[in-house]
């Protein structure tokens, strides 16, 4: 029965669980993975694993783990209580082998039957390092290259092969003799290992050396011998190389030339230029040169070169570029070569004034006043040593000339007091002459200006100065030489007048009558402006007496006008119009001038009387032209030009 009431005090109860085996210990991480350096000695640290168990470890043994390698403990062992793996084998080979999966087990209860284990998998990977030495792929290696092959080319490729990996490859290649270092160099190819086989030296198949039979070799000079597997330290293989040939341009005995010469060398050979063909058989070679300014030089067919003339004031220097080319060579093949040419300096050039002087004077200048101080300059090479002279050619002269020795000169006054109205000018030829050989001079003439002066010697009033000239041997020839050309061209000009004088003239020229040969007329009264026709006089005073000329059988054309002329009588009006008609028709090379105006019926609404005596079918027997001083002033020079007896000649 139920009574709700306390029948002991509450009491406190302590339960102790006893731990028993019952987990397996767990490792850390699924997988593991592992690096460590192929050939590493023995007892190198790889990695190390963790395994934890969950049991008491109050309780002996529950808790406790321990490692073993299931798998891979050929090459590899384990601290069994620290999980620690180490290499056990030093010949651990990447090209061989180059990852290792090693299975390890984790076990509780050491020393105790039963227990708990688990196991992982360590993925332990080799790291390469350069222990293998590199090896040539094949046996022989055969190049053929042409003997134009530029220096610096690549003549072939040498293949090697190394399994290690890029980054621990290193080949070096080197000839097995020495003498072949001077014609080729061998470079690695850092990427690929293989060897690039380059010239030195340019090839020449006309030579000995045509065919090169080289031995090579290869190693690796960074392995460390310690660690490699076989005592192999290079491998070897055959080059050869094989020189063809090429139709190659001519070589010039020289790489450039110099020759000099003197200036004063005028139409001569100055040297020669030499190339050859270097191929075999040797065909012959020719030489030409780029044009040069003024064509000074010339260079023949077979390498000579000829000069013109030169002068070294103008160009101390020539430079040519000569081509030397194969003749009958299919390809055309040339070269060029740079010539050259020293103008050497002769004495050619006499010294003159170094500036134009104006020397001025006062009019009370004293005697022995220096005015001036000269000096001269020479186109010619101021060579050390040179030396000018200074003299006056006039020994009656107001100044002297004093040489300083220095090649300077000093004028002074030597004879003052000058008077301006008496001269104001005074001209004192001075002769510098040189040292060279030959000696050279000029005459230089200075123009003294007297000028008025104050107190003070200051210039108050000058003319304008005279310039100097200097007139050298040279100068005074090239005048004469043109002095003497142009009166031989006014000579060769009247023998040529004189000529067409006697033979008759070369060109048409027209008579004094001819040349007033239009006669117009102008209406001078008066009554404004009117055109008026012009009169071929000249038609009118070559009317030939007899005025007939045969005509051709062929009617002329008619002409739509001719000039109404002043006939010889009134009789033979027609007869002269109708017979300088038919002269004008019938000849080709006059030009139309005397077409004929057919002056028609005019009507009779003309305040003058008819025209019609005048129509082309009157009769000239049948005009009085004297009616026509009855038609008033208008007709007035008509009247004087038709009303005449007889023609009138022309006095010209």
């Amino acid at each position: 029965m139920i009574t709700l009431k306390t029948l002991e005090p509450p009491e406190m109860f302590s339960i102790r669980l006893i731990d028993i085996n019952d987990n397996a210990p767990s490792f850390t991480q699924d997988s593991y993975n592992a690096s460590v350096s192929e050939m590493s000695a023995t007892d190198v640290l790889v990695t190390k694993v963790t395994a934890v168990d969950p049991d008491d470890p109050t309780v002996a043994g529950h808790a406790k783990v321990t490692y073993k390698i299931l798998q891979g403990y050929e090459h590899f062992k384990i601290n069994e209580n620290t999980g620690e793996i180490f290499t056990l084998s030093s010949y651990l080979d990447r090209e061989t082998q180059a990852s290792y999966e090693v299975i390890v087990q984790a076990k509780d209860s050491p020393g105790l039957s039963g227990g708990f284990s688990s196991s992982a998998t360590v993925t332990i990977h080799l790291n390469d390092i350069n222990d293998n030495f590199p090896t040539f792929t094949e046996k022989e290696y055969t190049f053929n290259v042409y003997e134009d092959l530029r220096v610096g080319d690549v003549v072939g490729k040498i293949l090697v092969k190394d399994i290690d990996e890029p980054q621990n490859r290193n080949a070096k290649y080197t000839f097995s003799k020495a003498k072949f270092q001077q014609w080729f160099e061998i470079k690695s190819n850092a990427q690929t290992n293989e060897g690039i086989i380059i010239l030195k030296k340019p090839l020449n198949y006309e030579s000995s050396d045509n065919v090169f039979r080289m031995s090579i070799e290869v190693t690796d000079p960074s392995i460390d011998l310690r660690v490699v597997k076989q005592q192999r330290p290079s491998s070897t293989t055959e080059v050869i190389v094989n020189v063809l040939d090429v139709d190659e341009p001519p070589e010039f005995s020289a790489p450039y030339y110099m020759f000099k010469v003197k200036e004063d060398v005028i139409k001569k050979t100055i040297g020669f230029v030499s190339a050859t063909d270097p191929d075999s058989p040797k065909r012959p070679v020719r030489y030409s040169a780029k044009p040069i300014k003024d064509d000074l030089f010339i260079v023949t067919i077979n390498g000579s070169i000829f000069i013109k003339s030169l002068d070294r004031e103008t160009n101390a220097w020539h430079n040519l570029t000569v081509t030397a080319e194969e003749i009958g060579s299919p390809t055309k093949k040339a070269t060029s070569v740079n010539v050259y040419i020293s103008v050497l300096d002769v004495n050619d050039n006499p010294p003159e004034f170094a500036e134009p002087y104006a020397p001025r004077v006062c009019e009370n200048t004293a005697n022995d006043i220096a005015i001036l101080d000269i000096s001269a300059t020479d186109k010619d090479e101021m060579v050390p040593g040179m030396k000018f002279t200074y003299y006056s050619v006039e020994k009656e002269n107001n100044f002297t000339v004093l040489d300083n020795h220095d090649n300077t000169a000093t004028i002074k006054v030597k004879n003052g007091a000058f008077n301006r109205d008496v001269a104001k000018f005074f001209y004192l030829p001075i002769v510098i002459s040189d040292n060279g050989v030959p000696s050279l001079s000029s005459t230089n003439t200075l123009t003294i200006t007297v000028c008025k002066c104050n107190e003070e010697g200051e210039f108050t009033y000058c003319e304008e100065a005279q310039g100097f000239t200097a007139v050298s041997s040279s100068t005074i020839i090239i005048i004469l030489c043109s002095l003497a050309l142009i009166l031989l061209c006014v000579l060769v000009a009247f023998l040529i007048l004189r000529r067409m004088r006697n033979n008759g003239p070369l060109m048409l020229v027209k008579s004094p009558a001819e040349i007033h040969e239009q006669l117009v007329t102008y209406d001078e009264e008066g009554g404004g402006e009117m055109d008026t026709n012009g009169y071929d006089v000249s038609v009118l005073n070559s009317v030939r007496r007899n005025m007939v000329r045969s005509k051709p059988d062929m009617e002329p054309y008619p002409n739509l006008y001719a000039q109404v002329q002043k006939p010889a009588r009134n009789g033979d009006m027609f007869s002269m119009i109708e017979a300088k008609k038919d002269d004008a028709d019938n000849d080709g090379e006059c030009l139309p001038y005397d077409t004929l105006h057919i002056f028609g019926y005019e009507g009779s609404e003309s305040i003058v009387e008819s025209l019609s005596s005048l129509e082309s079918g009157s009769s000239d027997s049948e005009i009085d032209y004297d009616v026509l001083n009855e038609w008033g002033p208008r007709f007035k020079m008509l009247a004087d030009l038709y009303g005449l007896e007889h023609l009138e000649e022309f006095p010209y």
